[in-house]
């Protein structure tokens, strides 16, 4: 069954999680709540990682918002580490395929954040949307340059 016949975002076989709901609702306070103090963001559509709980929810509360649709389509897991693949459209259609990968602490929160796009044409698109959509909220040092 897929994710839409199931009214969600993620496919059989990737489990519910803060993280995916967190998409699913587009609110920065979601991820937040799933978020370490102290977390750490690193993706290819980022020039520079950003760093802490607040920066990192509003990014990626802004990045979720992008989405035209999205569906985390596999899962797999290793001690703290686990990896979700999914696909996506954003940006009047453009098809965008990625690998999350969220490292978590002892409490369970998400410490480490790397988010992998492609193909490379809307990546780049997709981190210049973002740079737009938090200017005069995060520094535009983060984001490729609009043009």
């Amino acid at each position: 069954m897929s994710a839409q016949q199931r009214g969600g975002n993620t496919e059989d076989g990737v489990a519910v999680q803060p993280w995916t709901e967190a998409f699913a609702a587009q609110d920065p306070e979601a991820f937040a709540a799933a978020f370490a103090e102290d977390v750490v963001l690193e993706a290819s559509g980022l020039r520079v990682p950003v760093t802490g709980r607040e920066d990192v929810a509003r990014v990626m509360g802004a990045a979720s918002g992008i989405y035209e649709s999205l569906v985390f389509t596999h899962e797999t897991a290793s001690g703290t580490r686990r990896y979700l693949e999914w696909e996506a459209t954003a940006l009047g259609g453009v098809a965008l395929s990625g690998c999350t990968i969220l490292t978590t602490g002892d409490d369970g929160r998400i410490v480490r954040a790397v988010i992998q796009h492609r193909p490379l044409d809307g990546l780049l698109a997709f981190s210049a949307e973002l740079g737009r959509r938090l200017a005069g909220v995060v520094a535009p040092v983060h984001f490729h340059p609009a043009g």
